[in-house]
């Protein structure tokens, strides 16, 4: 009988990770490097945080499953840190296990509250890969194969006032938008166009979503990203670094959205368990006992000001984009072999978009990892062995 293999759908580094800790992993053959790839951001609190892994061993030799019809110890427990984190508007919360099950029941929670089936996403957002996020997202590629999609979804161009006066209307569920685009590029929406889009909703009574599965839980300087512009979403999806690296995700929605759905509305078999929920616990009381949004700010102005340095340095009419520690650089063209050529100076960085090289490091990184960055770089960008 042949070896059952993995589908390939992803573009290989060529490297067997083994082990991982904080900052750093180890590949089979143990070289070390500084991950500032962290699976798209997921490990942003560190690979197997022992703060993060100890409430979960302990929790996985209590209780590993109960359905959302049970109460539990540890789901009790998480609506209490939650609502250290969340703004007060944000009182509903619903538990699954990624970040495109958290965007499908905000389009689903929407639809429902306002009765109303016109969804406006934006150019180079990047939503999610099962059906309603997918048509929710940009990227022809990642769209084309799978028409029709979901109906009723309009795009208007990202950081543009006149669209979002234009196109949200009397007919509009919801806006859902990326208050800093991750996939589409790193790019940081400016606070003139996220104020229009919640006036314009505040107007047409429809509603706001901010998807912060990727920017969101202290990585651009801020618990949430939203907060660095001063307007709250109705509903808010959030992922990735939520669990701490355990596969946890969550919707939170404003008292209207919540209380518009009914028994049976949505449903999940594993979101929600004991285990996840503890999982988030654990990364709340990282989040806050580590000042990270704080970390994350300080040391994100510093990666931003030496890769600026350095690329004057050198000449490179490139642009440093994002916030915090959600970072990239715009390379003008295709980056693809730079973000893969990087593992051979000890790090590993992601591609974003069309042209830009992302960096997204745990809150963790010191000093000494930062000047490990621009040496890798400076190698890289000069090809130097």
């Amino acid at each position: 009988m042949s070896k059952v293999e993995i589908i390939n759908l992803y573009r290989k580094y060529g490297l067997k990770i083994v082990k991982g800790y904080m900052q750093y992993i180890w590949d089979d053959k143990g070289n070390k490097y500084l991950d500032c790839h962290t699976n798209y951001g997921a490990a942003f609190l560190g690979h197997c945080n022992p703060r993060v892994v100890e409430p979960i061993v302990k929790q996985l030799n209590k209780l590993m499953m109960i359905p959302y019809s049970f109460d539990n110890d540890a789901r009790d427990k998480v609506l209490e840190d939650l609502s250290k984190i969340l703004p007060k508007k944000l009182c509903y919360v619903f538990f699954q296990s990624t970040g495109t099950e958290a965007v499908e029941a905000a389009l689903k929670f929407s639809r429902k509250a306002t009765r109303r089936k016109k969804i406006v996403a934006f150019e180079h957002s990047f939503h999610g890969r099962t059906m309603g996020s997918l048509s929710t997202t940009w990227k022809p590629k990642y769209r084309e194969p799978y028409k029709p999609l979901i109906p009723g979804v309009i795009f208007g161009k990202f950081n543009s006032v006149e669209d979002a006066y234009n196109i949200i209307d009397d007919n509009t569920a919801a806006v859902i938008v990326e208050p800093i685009q991750g996939e589409g590029g790193i790019n940081v929406a400016s606070p003139d166009f996220l104020k229009a889009l919640r006036e314009r909703t505040y107007e047409t009574n429809s509603l706001l979503i901010f998807d912060e599965v990727q920017c969101g839980f202290g990585r651009t300087g801020r618990i949430w990203a939203f907060q660095h512009y001063n307007v709250e979403p109705d509903i808010l999806t959030a992922g990735k670094a939520v669990g701490g690296g355990y596969p946890v995700s969550f919707v939170a929605t404003c008292k209207e959205v919540g209380e518009a759905m009914d028994i049976g509305d949505h449903g999940t078999t594993y979101g929600g368990n004991p285990v996840a929920c503890t999982a988030v616990s654990a990364a709340i009381n990282v989040l806050l006992g580590d000042n990270v949004p704080e970390q994350a700010l300080e040391k994100g102005r510093v990666l931003t000001k030496k890769f600026q340095e350095l690329l004057s340095e050198l000449k490179l009419n490139f642009n440093v984009k994002g916030l915090g520690l959600m970072l990239g650089i715009d390379f003008r063209r295709n980056p693809e072999d730079e973000a893969i050529k990087l593992k051979d100076y000890g790090v590993l960085a992601v591609r974003a978009g069309e042209t830009v090289l992302r960096f997204l490091p745990p809150y963790m990184i010191n000093s000494e990892d930062i000047e490990h960055v621009m040496s890798a770089l400076e190698k890289l960008l000069t090809r130097k062995t």
